[in-house]
């Protein structure tokens, strides 16, 4: 009987209540599931950039485009 009394007493002075504590683990799986939605979200629009950037015309121009610029004034080329 005694030990039932002190175990009760003991148990409404507990500093940590069980809803606090689900309380709080609600906030973090909150928390981590944006910080998740968040990241998928930016991985999906990098893999379309990067598929972008990979389409796009990377070749050299061709020789025969290319002007010489040091035929100007300023090198004096003559």
């Amino acid at each position: 009987m005694f030990l039932n009394q002190l175990i009760t007493i003991f148990l409404t002075f507990a500093l940590i209540d069980q809803s606090y504590v689900v309380n709080v683990l609600v906030i973090v799986v909150v928390f981590f599931a944006i910080l998740l939605i968040l990241g998928v979200r930016k991985s999906y629009k990098l893999k379309k950039e990067n598929e972008r950037l990979n389409s796009m015309d990377t070749k050299m121009p061709d020789e025969n485009d290319y002007k010489d610029f040091t035929d100007g004034h300023m090198y004096d080329n003559k």
